[in-house]
């Protein structure tokens, strides 16, 4: 078989990576819009050539890794791809793009959102480990053929990743408050720092605890700039539940209610209980 990949940043070209490890595909095929990425790709292994869309159309299976935006672009535009075709998106939001797959193609299209990621982004920041070992949510597999949804099973078993089912509204929701919400938490810690008179000072005091809170301020403000329009409406429910949160330790705060706070605090420490 031939697997095709658009979008050649982390994601993509990490799992260029992967494929090739477990040799499912005789020829890993790449298109990215940004020439110097495809050329780094190239020059990185992660895929075995470049193609233009008509040649990654001929693929038996087609890997959507771009922004989010950019899929929704790319959808009409996969039309007339073969009947066997198994196309699967990698985004971080899947309500709109499974809703919004051509109903030519849908039967050939199958969500899904990897759960792995860094801060860092673009071919350079690609390597083989990141997919292993992680979980893959697929969504809304009533809409897709079987042939397909054996295909992508089949593929994220050999990637060794831990495979989750649910519809694409339940993922969003969940995704707001643990992928989606921390990341806006993380750009707004930042630049909270940024405004301040003299940041250089406050920062050449950071530790571990600040370096861990804002790493993910680091990744691309394109790439998450997408995911917060498509996935607006539930990430604005978790910044609610979020705010509630920050007002109510800043009320004991005020009030100097350290019992409660240190209960508060108490409180969190059984998150981990849960993992």
């Amino acid at each position: 078989m031939q697997a095709g990949i658009i979008g050649l940043g982390l994601i993509g070209g990490s799992l260029g990576l992967a494929l090739k490890e477990i040799g499912m595909f005789k020829r890993i095929i790449g298109l990215d819009n940004n020439p110097l990425h495809l050329q780094q790709a190239l020059s990185l292994g992660l895929v075995d050539e470049g193609a233009e869309l008509e040649e990654i159309k001929l693929c038996d299976v087609i890997f959507l890794a771009t922004p989010v935006e950019a899929i929704l672009q790319l959808l009409p535009s996969l039309v007339g791809i073969a009947p066997h075709c198994t196309i699967i998106d990698l985004g971080s939001t899947k309500h709109l793009i499974s809703k919004s797959v051509p109903l030519e193609i849908r039967k050939n299209f199958v969500c899904a959102h990897p759960m792995s990621g860094t801060e860092n982004f673009g071919p350079k920041a690609a390597f083989k480990e990141l997919l292993p070992h992680h979980i893959l949510v697929l969504t809304d597999l009533e809409q897709s053929g079987e042939l397909q949804v054996a295909m992508a099973k089949e593929i994220f078993v050999a990637l060794k990743m831990n495979i989750i089912k649910m519809d694409s509204k339940s993922h969003d929701n969940h995704a707001a408050f643990i992928s989606h919400l921390p990341h806006i938490i993380s750009y707004a810690l930042a630049n909270t720092v940024l405004s301040q008179q003299n940041p250089n000072d406050i920062l050449a005091l950071a530790g571990g605890g600040f370096k861990s809170m804002v790493r993910i301020a680091k990744s691309s403000s394109r790439m998450w700039c997408d995911i917060s329009k498509q996935n607006r409406e539930e990430l604005l429910k978790s910044l609610d539940f979020f705010q509630k949160e920050i007002h109510f330790a800043q009320t004991l705060i005020q009030e100097e209610k350290w019992d409660e706070l240190e209960k508060w605090m108490a409180k969190a420490n059984s998150l981990y209980e849960i993992f």
